[in-house]
């Protein structure tokens, strides 16, 4: 048995109330999801249906999804071959670039969808003055602003929602991952001349919203407000931050730097990062890989001191016996700069 979202309970209250404890208090409208993919597609379906609009602008590296509307959105060649064309037309500009962020945004634009921090696209950072020049343009050729925090929201970056380290205020944002502590739920959240312009019925989840979810999304919520989660994920990623700067100094042949913030973080190598993420997850560190090079770290956000040593150790280790087996062969292990 199934219980429709559009049933008021209990549990249902109590979330809501929670969200807006957390949400971008502009933001009065919420839709819950099962995943970033829906969410995302429901957040493109906003913007086409209240501009009228059929253009979209995203980035070189983003990555929203794989279903056909959020893969529209999704830069990767690998994912995309074979799907097109897409609903709509698609741009896709050099991400953290003012300047063609006002070139691009015009009148024919619907939405400009945006990572704070790309969580596939190598842990690039978006600088305020870019987050910044994507809400102008929107305001002033009258696009919607969407901000994809799947990855970055609910205080992994050391902030509760990333793009707010800008001062930025988007349209619409979408949230998943970390909202339900592990459970498959995602959010949209709108303003509301929005949510009323979609109106009753425009769409809907048989799943979204039920109270196994709302429940997960409460007792996440919950947890941090009541024990300091963004406090402690923005000390630890400082720190393990830190770490990895020290790795990263330590082996200038094998790796070019460090990448994210808080507890989104990444060491950036000079080879494919494969062997040696194999390694680590043989070692009982959980990392993957992001971009072409990085090796990339989301620890749970209650990480401490302990396993931070731990993950300097065995990727030290592990890039000390690279370092080695490359100069048996005679060879220096790889070029700098």
């Amino acid at each position: 048995t199934t219980l429709s979202p559009t049933f008021d309970t209990d549990v249902k209250e109590e979330a809501m109330k929670l969200l807006e404890r957390i949400l971008p208090s502009h933001l009065t409208y919420f839709y819950l999801l099962n995943s970033g993919s829906e969410a995302v597609e429901l957040a493109l379906k906003i913007a086409r249906r209240t501009t009228g609009r059929r253009r979209f602008i995203s980035f070189i590296n983003a990555f929203h999804g794989r279903t056909m509307g959020a893969l529209s959105v999704t830069w990767s060649p690998r994912y995309r071959d074979g799907y097109e064309p897409f609903p709509w037309e698609v741009e896709f500009l050099p991400y953290d670039d003012a300047e063609a962020v006002e070139r691009s945004i015009d009148e024919e634009v619907a939405g400009v969808i945006v990572e704070p921090v790309q969580g596939e696209g190598g842990l690039s950072v978006a600088s305020r003055d870019f987050l910044k020049a994507i809400r102008e343009r929107c305001d002033e050729a009258g696009a919607v602003m969407i901000v994809d925090e799947v990855q970055s929201g609910f205080g992994r970056t050391g902030i509760l929602w990333a793009h707010q380290r800008a001062g930025v205020k988007p349209d619409i944002l979408v949230a998943g991952k970390s909202l339900g502590g592990g459970f498959p739920v995602s959010l949209v959240a709108v303003r509301e001349d929005l949510g009323e312009r979609m109106g009753a019925g425009s769409h809907g989840s048989t799943h979204g919203g039920n109270p196994l979810a709302l429940a997960a999304v409460k007792g996440g919520v919950r947890a941090l407000l009541e024990e300091g989660v963004v406090d402690k994920a923005r000390a630890s990623g400082e720190e393990l931050g830190r770490a990895l700067e020290r790795i990263a100094g330590e082996n200038p042949e094998l790796a070019r730097g460090t990448r994210g913030m808080g507890l989104m973080r990444g060491i950036e190598l000079r080879t494919n990062p494969a062997p040696v993420i194999r390694r680590l997850q043989e070692e009982g560190v959980l990392a993957l890989k992001t971009g072409l090079t990085v090796v990339r770290l989301l620890p749970p956000y209650m990480i401490g001191s302990e396993d931070i040593g731990l993950i300097e150790e065995k990727l030290s280790g592990i890039l000390q016996v690279l370092k080695e087996s490359l100069l048996r062969r005679g060879g220096t292990p790889l070029r700098r700069g």
